[in-house]
């Protein structure tokens, strides 16, 4: 039996001793929370000040356009977890259906993208406690948050999944909240700090209407535009591939997965765009400056002061979610490259409770040298190691469409998982049987790759982001570099 298939028992938890192996015990709302808060962060909260800027109200369309490209990505992804579902999602699938080499670019690729993700994260908890608690240095509140939520990854993946939920709920409640108060302000037509009313046709009147900058124009404070607004969109959406980290994990993948995919559209359309769209109708988009959130804002602009301490809260707890899905995800994805023979055997032990904890405390203790260099060294490391992480982003999702294309070429030679529904079909017969198929498999890959490659064109637009595809290219030759370096020693 397969390390990554479940015990053969009739009920598991992660408190019943059972023989070593990954828990299938995810329940629905788990994976739920768990896909929306993958898409629900700081990036929304704060980025979305620097989105605005750069489109005015066309921002909603760059959000449904990147919205799109996602939701695509994550079908792709979901359509091989469904029919074989495991650990490392991608890095197993790369492993399985492309080439040992893909594998290892796409696990480690996504293991150090989340590395860094999540030293950032670490590295700015401290400003949030210090918003109540300015007297606590801001390493101390980072080396706590880091040992609590090491901790929590230990006692299991139920346990993850709890806090996950709750994590998740605690964002989904301020967002809907947002939106409930931007809709009273216009509806009942309340005075604003702005003097001007309160309106969906702020949209098109206030500051040069709803494409002020055009689809791209240069100023001079750089480029602008509707495809610019895209490069900052994109990464606001990293995460959202989680979906696929927690099929080897989850009680019913084939109910559960498409279902999660499934609503990611509508989330992006509720949490992004209807949250963005009803902000930009109370405040004046161009007096969206980015020195506070744009939530913030939108109820300081009535006289409800104390939304910041309220934002400082949940984007707190925003952090913490970031932090302990990536752990979660960097514990799985090494467990999978140690199966593959990608990484080294041990991260491949699971304790009693079915947990990695190899892999999560060697992710961790990497997270916390990196959280130093942080601090010692915060303009290198902010500049330069998270360029790497945004361009890795890309690369993720790159692979993952390409793996799509290479699944479905097995599937049809035959090849499929001898668990899954399509063993023994072959043809058109097994493309026909796949449970929960790509929309317009021929042609979505190829759209969503050049669509990816348009982004990357338009970050070298970009100072702050032109940095990023240098160190992607880099980056990638890092790791073919690494890849042959491993097998040379074999």
């Amino acid at each position: 039996m397969s390390t990554t298939d479940a015990p053969k028992k009739p009920r598991e938890t992660d408190d019943v001793p059972v023989p070593a192996t990954l828990r299938k015990s995810l329940k629905n709302r788990h994976i739920q929370l768990i896909a929306l808060g993958g898409a629900i962060g700081t990036g929304l909260f704060y980025g979305s000040s620097e989105s605005i800027a750069l489109a005015g109200p066309s921002i909603l369309l760059a959000y449904l356009i990147g919205g799109f490209a996602i939701f695509m990505i994550v079908r792709a992804l979901s359509e091989m977890s469904v029919e074989d579902p495991k650990a490392g999602a991608f890095s197993y699938y790369a492993t399985r259906y492309w080439s040992k080499r893909a594998g290892f670019i796409s696990g480690w690729n996504y293991w150090f993208n989340y590395i860094l993700v999540s030293m950032v994260e670490l590295a700015v908890v401290g400003s949030f406690v210090n918003y109540w608690f300015p007297a606590i240095p801001t390493w101390v509140s980072a080396a706590v948050f880091l040992v609590l939520i090491t901790a929590a990854n230990l006692l299991g993946v139920s346990k993850f999944g709890e806090f996950e939920f709750w994590f998740a709920i605690i964002k989904i409640v301020a967002v809907i909240a947002m939106i409930i108060g931007g809709l009273a302000v216009i509806i009942f037509a309340l005075p604003t700090a702005s003097g001007i009313k309160a309106s969906f046709a702020n949209w098109f009147t206030v500051g040069g209407g709803f494409f002020p900058n055009g689809l791209m124009g240069h100023t001079g404070n750089g480029w602008t535009g509707l495809l610019m607004a895209l490069v900052v969109v994109m990464f606001s959406f990293g995460g959202t591939e989680l979906i696929g980290i927690t099929a080897g994990e989850t009680e019913d993948p084939k109910i559960t997965i498409p279902r999660a995919t499934n609503d990611i559209i509508w989330r992006i359309l509720v949490f992004y765009i209807g949250a963005l769209g009803v902000i930009m109708a109370v405040v004046p988009w161009n007096t969206i400056d980015g020195k506070s959130s744009p939530f913030v804002q939108i109820f300081d602009s009535v006289g409800i002061h104390a939304a910041a301490g309220i934002l400082n809260f949940v984007c707190l707890t925003a952090v913490m979610s970031v932090y302990n899905s990536g752990l979660y995800a960097n514990s799985r994805m090494l467990y999978s490259l140690a199966k593959q023979g990608n990484a080294p055997a041990y991260l491949g032990k699971l304790n009693s409770k079915g947990v990695p904890v190899a892999g999560v405390l060697t992710s961790a203790v990497i997270t916390a040298i990196a959280v130093v260099v942080v601090f010692v060294w915060p303009e290198f490391a902010f500049n330069y190691l998270m360029s790497i992480a945004t361009i890795a982003g890309i690369i993720n999702w790159t692979m993952i469409m390409f793996t799509e294309m290479k699944f479905r070429k097995v599937v049809e030679a035959g090849g499929a998982p001898e668990d899954s529904d399509l063993a023994g079909k072959s043809g058109q017969e097994a493309l026909d049987a796949i449970h929960f198929k790509l929309p317009f498999a021929k042609v979505a890959p190829w759209v969503v790759l050049v669509f990816l490659a348009l982004v990357v064109v338009l970050m070298c637009f970009s100072a702050s982001y032109r940095i990023a595809v240098i160190a992607g290219v880099i980056w990638l030759a890092i790791l073919f570099v690494a890849y042959q370096i491993t097998q040379a020693k074999k």
